[in-house]
């Protein structure tokens, strides 16, 4: 195997934690000697240990000389476990290949300097672009303090979500509803309008299997709803498997917050904007500070036309069913205002194309979203 492998087989090991180590990142470490594996490690979940001291647990004293594969700069600063820099010095490795720096610019470098210092090589960049996409939410909120927004859109050929007649059931197919619920794992929070909510009754909830963990991380549900029209036998209430956050406005009677909070959802009053909608970089602002680090932007038309009018999309993912509605009347994926002159559109970048069972995903970025990985090197 090839150094590649060994950081390919370190990013697979991190992945396995997606959703779980919010707000930390996920890691994975392999530790190789002679040309032999001889320890594996991820980080699990914040508050336990690191990815480096699951490997070197498992490595024992073939740790002595050996090679370190870790998808992000080991930590230099005293958290809740010793700093992991220190920790490989102590127990002599040769080597370590490090995928990329952390982001925080309050840390970057410091880790490799540590080892620098004891006299340990240090190889920085192999596979960096794979690593700041696993990490691309701990990247963002590390950089600029604000959650990182996925859209998430599942429409007809033709950009639908409905007909005419608000028939949408299903548009895509099994293959891409289990991709969504895999989505809906890795997000602090799932994001749906009052419409949606109205419309479909949704559980929101996160419904798969995820290797190595009992159950898949479940994410927070969060409705937005102005008026404060959620019906109180909303399932999004009345379910329990994961917290509730209702967003709302001074525009919602006071009884009926009440009411909600008695039920045991967290009621957020969120700033109205001047378009008579709650104001959304205020409202980032707000679920910031209840901890959601990441959100997946699941509907209806309206929330995503929101999202897009205001430009705070980061990634996109688009399934689209085999399907053409067609009407002047079908409900678009994308709502809102729209723009104007086509040079106003935010800016994509097509990361990747997939087909399965006759339905495609497309995965693109906003070219111009805040706190994006720049690849730098010390």
């Amino acid at each position: 195997m090839k150094p590649i492998d060994y950081m390919r087989e370190a990013l697979s090991l991190a992945r396995l934690a997606l959703g779980y180590t919010a707000p930390n990142p996920a890691v994975g470490c392999v530790i190789v000697k002679d040309g032999e594996i001889v320890g594996r490690g991820y980080h699990r979940k914040a508050g336990t240990p690191h990815a480096e001291v699951w490997a070197l647990r498992e490595a024992g004293d073939k740790a002595e000389g050996a090679t370190v594969y870790v998808t992000l700069e080991p930590c230099a600063h005293y958290g809740r476990t010793p700093p992991c820099a220190r920790t490989l010095v102590e127990r002599k490795v040769g080597k370590v290949v490090m995928a990329m720096l952390d982001p925080n610019p309050l840390v970057a470098g410091k880790g490799a300097a540590i080892l620098r210092q004891a006299g340990i090589p240090v190889e920085v960049g192999l596979l960096s672009k794979e690593a700041a996409r696993l990490n691309e939410v701990f990247i963002k909120n590390m950089m600029v303090e604000k959650p990182f927004i996925t859209a998430k859109l599942a429409q007809s050929l033709d950009g639908r979500i409905a007909s005419r007649t608000g028939k949408s059931q299903w548009i895509t197919n099994d293959w891409a509803r289990s991709k969504g619920h895999y989505l809906r794992s890795i997000y602090d929070g799932i994001l749906v309008g009052i419409n949606t909510i109205i419309t479909d009754n949704p559980l929101l909830t996160c419904r798969i299997e995820r290797e190595a963990y009992d159950a898949p991380h479940q994410p927070v549900r969060i409705v937005l709803d102005t008026y404060g029209r959620i019906p109180e036998t909303a399932l999004v209430l009345t379910d329990k498997t994961s917290p509730t956050i209702i967003v709302t406005t001074t525009l919602c009677d006071t009884d009926k917050m009440r009411r909600l909070k008695d039920m045991g959802a967290r009621v957020i009053l969120a700033p109205l904007g001047s378009d008579g909608h709650i104001d959304l970089p205020q409202m980032l602002e707000l679920l910031w500070q209840e901890n959601i680090r990441s959100i997946l932007v699941e509907g209806g038309s309206t929330v995503q036309g929101s999202f897009f009018d205001h430009k705070l999309v980061d990634k996109i993912y688009a399934f689209l069913g085999n399907k053409v509605i067609g009407g002047t009347g079908a409900l678009p994926s994308v709502g809102g205002v729209g723009v104007d002159e086509l040079g106003e559109c935010m800016p994509l970048a097509y990361d990747s194309v997939e087909l399965h069972d006759g339905n495609i995903l497309i995965t693109a970025y906003n070219t111009q979203r805040e706190g994006a990985y720049v690849h730098w090197h010390h």
